[in-house]
Parts: C-alpha cells; sequence; structure tokens
C-alpha cells in the first residue's frame, strides 16, 4: 500500500505536494482555477488516513456542493473501495454534515426537537412565517421580501436588539416561528446550522481534522459551524479561491478566505499552476485575477479569443446553431460546447432555435418534483406520515384541490388538532410506521401506491390518470431503491429519503430514468451556474456593457461581475468565443462591447465585425415567413379533423417552466391600455408596443416582456391591430 501511495504523491506537483505533506494546525490553500484542488483533497485524506493513520471516522470532509462532496467520495472509492458506511459518514456538505451529528451525536432533546425531526423545504420556512403573522394578526413590512428579511435580521435579534430594522413585528415572529417549528419537530437549513453550532459549543464536539472544500463560498453560518467543530486539539485544512466568490447574495464574501486564515493564524499555501486552459485563455485571465499569485499554464499557447461582434440575440442564436451543427459533422460532441450568459431569459431564445433545429442541448435549470403537482402531492404525503406533528405539510395533502378529499379547512384543522372526523388519507398517512413495521421487506411501489389509495386520488377515469400513476410509480420505487441501497427499513429509509430530498433536491430526470438522455447535449447556462465545469470549446455571449457587467451601485458589485467573468472564461479548455450585439432587445443595456474586452491584451484577440443589420433582418424574416407557413399548414390539418377545436400549440415534451426572474433582472411598468394577448407561459397580458420584428407586453405578475414575432409565440385576443402572431 506505501508503495502505491509513493507513485501517487510522485505525481503531484511541487505546490500540491506540499499543502498535502503539510502539519499546520490550521493551513489554508489559496487554490487557483484548475489548479487540481480535488485531487489535492483527495490526496490529503488518503495521506491522512493511510501515512498518519488518522481514522477517517475522526475526520469531517465539508464541501459547499453535494455534487462537490459526491465527487470526492467516488474518487476516494476508487482508491479504496472497501470504505464502510461509517468511514464515509463524516463527507458531505456542511448541512448534511450537520444533520448527521444533530441525528447521531448531539442531544437535539436539549434544544428543543426530537430526534426523528424533519428538514423543511427550502421555502416551507416562510410559508410558515406566513400562516403566523396572519393568526396572529403581526404588522410585518415588506412581507413580499421574508424571506430575505428574515436571514438578514436574525443576527440582530440574537444580539439582542430592541427594534428591527422597520420597526415591525419581525422580533415578535422570530419566537414564535421557533416555538411552531418545534411543535411541529422540524428545522430549516439555518436551523440545522445553528442548532448544531449551539450543541457542539456546550457539547465539546470536536474531531481530530476538519477539511473544507470552496470555503470561500461559504457564508456567516457555515463559518460559525466550522469554528465551533474546531477545537484546541483540532486541526484544519481549507481549500478555496477567493477570485471566485460570486455568490454573494446567498452570504459569501471575497474577504471570507483572508478572515478564516486571521482567525486560526492559518498558514497560507497556493495552488498556481492551472492544468485546464491554453496560454492565451489564462494569459486574459490574468487581466481580471484580484487576489493571490498570478495563474501559471502549463499548456501549448493555443488559439487566439475570438470576439465577435453579432447584430441582435436571434442572428446570434442561428449563427451558434450553424457553428454546432457544422462541429457536430465533422465528428465534435455537443457535450464538449457550452453557451454561457448572464442572465437566465437569454438562454429561451437559443433553446427555440435549437429545437427548431432539432440540436440537442442541456439547460443549467432542471426540473424537480415539486414541477408536478401529483409528485409534489405525494412527497408531501410521504412528509406527513413520517411526522404526522407536522401540521402545515397535513394541510397542504388534505386540503389539495387537485388530489385531496375535498375536505373543508375547519374539518381538516380538526382531524390534525383533535383527531376529530374521518379521513381514509389521514388515518393511512397516521398508521403509516405501523403498516411499514409490518413488512417484512421493503415493499414494491405498487404496494405503497395502494396503501395510500393513490389511484382513487388521481382519478381513474381522468385524462391524466395513466400520467400520473407512472410518475408516481416511478418515484415510490426509487424510494424502494434508496432504502435498499441505504440498507434501511421502509419508515427510516423514508425519513431519510425525505431529508436527502430537502437538503439536495430532488432531480425529476433521474427519478424518472431520464438522466442519460439529460446529459446530452450542448450545454446552456448562466454564468454562474458554470462555476466548477469545463468544456472544450465556450461561447460567451452578450458582452455588452449594462450586461457583462450589469450596471453596478457599489465597487462590491463591479468586483464580483470581474470576477463572475473570470469564471466564465476559465471554464473553456481550448476554444473561446466572446460576442456582443449591436441591437441587444435589453432595456439599459448599450449596443457596444463591454470594456471588459478592452480589458484583454489586443494580441490575444481575433476580432471578427462583418455583422450587418441588413443580414439579421433578413434572417428574421425567412424564419417569420417559415413559421407562419408552418402554422397555417397545421392549422387546416387540424381543421380537417376537428373542426371545432381550437389550435392549442401545445409546448414540446419535457419542456420545464423557468425559474422566476430575479427582480433586478426585468421592472414592472405601468400598464398601458392596449389589445389582449395570450402567451402560453406567461397567460394573458397588454401589447405595450410593437414594431415589425417584435411586440412588447405587459403580463401581471410577470412585468415586461419582449417577443420575436418571427417565433410565433403571442396569441392576439382583441384584434384592434389586425395582425395575428402565433397561434
Amino acid at each position: 500500500m506505501e508503495t502505491r501511495e509513493n507513485k501517487d504523491w510522485e505525481k503531484l506537483n511541487e505546490y500540491q505536494k506540499e499543502a498535502v505533506l503539510d502539519d499546520s494546525p490550521a493551513c489554508v490553500v489559496n487554490a487557483n482555477v484548475g489548479s487540481g484542488k480535488t485531487t489535492v483533497l483527495i490526496a490529503k485524506v488518503l495521506y491522512l488516513y493511510l501515512e498518519k493513520k488518522v481514522p477517517l471516522e475522526d475526520m469531517l470532509v465539508l464541501t459547499f456542493t453535494n455534487k462537490a462532496a459526491q465527487e470526492i467520495l467516488s474518487r476516494l472509492l476508487l482508491r479504496e473501495p472497501e470504505l464502510s458506511p461509517e468511514q464515509r459518514a463524516g463527507f458531505g456538505t456542511f448541512h448534511s454534515v450537520a444533520l448527521r451529528l444533530l441525528k447521531e451525536k448531539l442531544p437535539v432533546e436539549k434544544a428543543g426537537w426530537d430526534r426523528d425531526f424533519s428538514v423543511m423545504e427550502p421555502e416551507e420556512e416562510t410559508e410558515l412565517a406566513q400562516r403566523i403573522i396572519k393568526e396572529e394578526k403581526l404588522n410585518i413590512k415588506y412581507k413580499n421580501r421574508l424571506k430575505k428579511r428574515l436571514e438578514q435580521e436574525y443576527k440582530a435579534y440574537l444580539e439582542g436588539r430592541e427594534a428591527s430594522r422597520y420597526g415591525d413585528d419581525l422580533f415578535r415572529l422570530y419566537p414564535l416561528l421557533k416555538q411552531e417549528k418545534q411543535r411541529e419537530n422540524k428545522m430549516s437549513f439555518s436551523d440545522l446550522l445553528l442548532v448544531s453550532t449551539e450543541l457542539i459549543k456546550e457539547e465539546g464536539f470536536h474531531p481530530a481534522w476538519v477539511i473544507a472544500d470552496e470555503i470561500q463560498d461559504s457564508d456567516n453560518l457555515q463559518l460559525e459551524f466550522l469554528e465551533a467543530l474546531v477545537g484546541e486539539e483540532t486541526r484544519l485544512f481549507a481549500v478555496g479561491d477567493p477570485n471566485q466568490v460570486i455568490y454573494s447574495w446567498r452570504g459569501s464574501s471575497d474577504s471570507t478566505f483572508f478572515a478564516l486564515k486571521r482567525r486560526f493564524s492559518a498558514k497560507e499555501l497556493s495552488l498556481p499552476v492551472n492544468y485546464r486552459s491554453n496560454a492565451r485563455i489564462l494569459e486574459a485571465a490574468n487581466h481580471f485575477r484580484q487576489f493571490g499569485t498570478r495563474i501559471q499554464g502549463c499548456r501549448e499557447e493555443g488559439k487566439l479569443i475570438k470576439v465577435k461582434r453579432q447584430y441582435d440575440p436571434f442572428t446570434e442564436a442561428e449563427y451558434l446553431a450553424e457553428q454546432i451543427e457544422s462541429l457536430h459533422k465533422t465528428g465534435e460532441s455537443y457535450e464538449d460546447t457550452a453557451i454561457l450568459y448572464r442572465l437566465q431569459r437569454q438562454g429561451e431564445l437559443l433553446e427555440k432555435v435549437f429545437e427548431k433545429r432539432g440540436i440537442p442541448y442541456q439547460i443549467s435549470v432542471k426540473q424537480t418534483v415539486k414541477d408536478i403537482p401529483a409528485l409534489d402531492w405525494v412527497v408531501k404525503i410521504l412528509r406527513f406520515s413520517v411526522n404526522p406533528r407536522d401540521r402545515q405539510t397535513g394541510e397542504e395533502v388534505l386540503l389539495n384541490p387537485g388530489f385531496g378529499e375535498k375536505l373543508t379547512k375547519k374539518k381538516v384543522r380538526d382531524l390534525l388538532e383533535e383527531g376529530k372526523g374521518k379521513s381514509f388519507l389521514y388515518e393511512q398517512m397516521r398508521s403509516f410506521q405501523a403498516w411499514s413495521s409490518s413488512q417484512t421487506k421493503i415493499p414494491k411501489w405498487r404496494e405503497i401506491f395502494d396503501y395510500f389509495g393513490l389511484g382513487e386520488a388521481f382519478g381513474p377515469t381522468s385524462a391524466g390518470y395513466k400520467e400520473r400513476e407512472e410518475q408516481a410509480g416511478k418515484l415510490l420505487e426509487w424510494l424502494r431503491v434508496y432504502c435498499e441501497k441505504k440498507e434501511l427499513s421502509l419508515w427510516e429509509g423514508t425519513r431519510a429519503f425525505l431529508n436527502d430530498g430537502a437538503l439536495y433536491g430532488m432531480d425529476l430526470g433521474e427519478i424518472m430514468g431520464e438522466r442519460e438522455e439529460s446529459l446530452k447535449g450542448v450545454r446552456l447556462m448562466t454564468l454562474h451556474a458554470s462555476k466548477g465545469l469545463e468544456f472544450h470549446r465556450v461561447y460567451l455571449i452578450g458582452v455588452n456593457q449594462g450586461l457583462i457587467p450589469l450596471r453596478c451601485k457599489t465597487m462590491e458589485q463591479e468586483e464580483e461581475e470581474r470576477r463572475l467573468f473570470f469564471v466564465g472564461m476559465t471554464r473553456a479548455k481550448e476554444e473561446l468565443e466572446l460576442s456582443y450585439y449591436v441591437n441587444p432587445r435589453e432595456p439599459g443595456v448599450f449596443g457596444e462591447g463591454s470594456r471588459y474586452l478592452l480589458g484583454i491584451p489586443p494580441e490575444l484577440l481575433d476580432w471578427e465585425e462583418d455583422v450587418r443589420r441588413e443580414k439579421g433582418e433578413e434572417n428574421l424574416r425567412k424564419l417569420g415567413r417559415k413559421v407562419r407557413e408552418e402554422l397555417r399548414k397545421k392549422k387546416e390539418a387540424e381543421k380537417e379533423l376537428a373542426p371545432d377545436k381550437r389550435n392549442t400549440d401545445a409546448e414540446p415534451e419535457g419542456r420545464r417552466e423557468e425559474l422566476s426572474e430575479k427582480p433586478d433582472e426585468r421592472e414592472t411598468g405601468n400598464v398601458v391600455p392596449g389589445p389582449r394577448v395570450r402567451h402560453r407561459k406567461y397567460g394573458e397580458g397588454i401589447l405595450l408596443s410593437q414594431n415589425e420584428l417584435t411586440v412588447e407586453v405587459e403580463f401581471p405578475g410577470y412585468g415586461r416582456k419582449q417577443f420575436l414575432k418571427a417565433l410565433g409565440e403571442i396569441e392576439f385576443l382583441s384584434q384592434e391591430t389586425g395582425e395575428t402572431y402565433g397561434k
């Protein structure tokens, strides 16, 4: 074993080896992008385990994401496949490790919860708070920002400040919210860290080693949790890159890395050598690096970075589609290419163009179980079944308008609070522990399906019954397999399954068995979503002033925009193309290249500027004629089949709803009376303006949206314009 390990050490460069062999009480490693930090983390764990004989059970390895934790574990298991579940238990995200400690190590009862508590979904705490506000008639200002206010002002409340920032009842809400969570025996994400941190301090639980990944992304709660874990004899090894701090809205800061160094008087090492990108890409990226040592390359010079001027987003989408089709014909895989952009909505046009051309693509916003009403309801049934004290979830199950038992709110509350009344589903949920404990093996999905009476609830004669049955069956089969893999009973496995789902989300593609299919295609994603990934070829689009960077109010925001651009550029291994629009069609965005383009030495760039307005408009007209002809043929065919039915122009199968846009991405203006229109996603709205190429519409709850006429997305409900697009 030692010989094999020594060979592994020889593969590391001098900087990596120094970090692995360092035995300081506290060490922080400034790991440049693409410098092999995961390799170093795994080597560090193996070095401590194999050479220093530190038991894995006496280490905690904390990561920012579950994906990172799984990657570290899977690579570790390739080296040491015989590791037991107990030896792997200390590897996970901050929240998952805190959950395990509360379930297995710490006296959670002292904090007012039982050990079988549930983990709340991310939005569940806000919904519970809103219920309490209504029941207690509290005066809370800015309720549309309640989630953020609960997070931001909690520290001031704990410190004993007399009044909230806006002088309302927020500080009265905190203790009521905590009491209700204790009564319903469930914890929020924040509670996992807050409660475990407090109990660690009281109980003196300290491992031999704490190893932390992506430390720069940690917020204050995570850092306080880490500090509580580090006792006098505990050694700390943390890896991070302050040049990749891009999640400030989550609480991370570019000062976190250095604050941790000062707090523990830690030794600082660096990993300066990048193994990912060619020399020209790294040279450009170095001009946007803010901290630490210069990135050193070890690869060839590579191609020049292309800078392309496009007429508008539609012209570019067509251009990108042509480029990708051409590359694919030469044998290049779709998966080798990524298109990165600043705002989520920029991907919508790319999706439409790629769909029309039959180009497979992946999107960074994945569909989850919560996006399917029937599955979301089944998950809530399971949640209440393993925690009958969860009144909030019980109400949501029984009062569900689509699948519930049509009970009144009063009858449901009588059931939940006093056990009065009759309900088949309520009785089944309350009896789930006894039923599952009586099973000699994990029941098949159909048995669980029938136990809860889901067939009747889904409406056997309804049009969507088969689809709902199949979806629920796959979810319950996923649960069964999970229990078997973890070697847990149905009761214990369901609790663990739901807590994991709350922490990491439930990927619908994975549950539905479409995981491999969902991983195929060109990657379309925001710059934020691209962090940690790498691609042969990257197109970074919309590098316009006002978009990259967005308009910034503070120097801190400006610096984060620079770091975000840095992250985007360094996703590319071989080829990088930057582009901007002459006509960006975005409010507040200038029709000129970003100043960031001028920050790259000209000798690294290959400028391509042969783009004309006429070409862009002609492409739009051609597509418009093609779309209208397709719609005409479709309508004629439908009239022959069903002359009394309207064309619904159904959305392509598998299409997911986008996440709602952030407030800073689109402002809502005043509605100007005009023709009424309908969009398949945003519903009915009012036409504000139009020209030869576009229409602008105001939608209640969504604000102003702009659409290309050529894509036929808008149906006019009133005919003042004399024109019809789409339906």
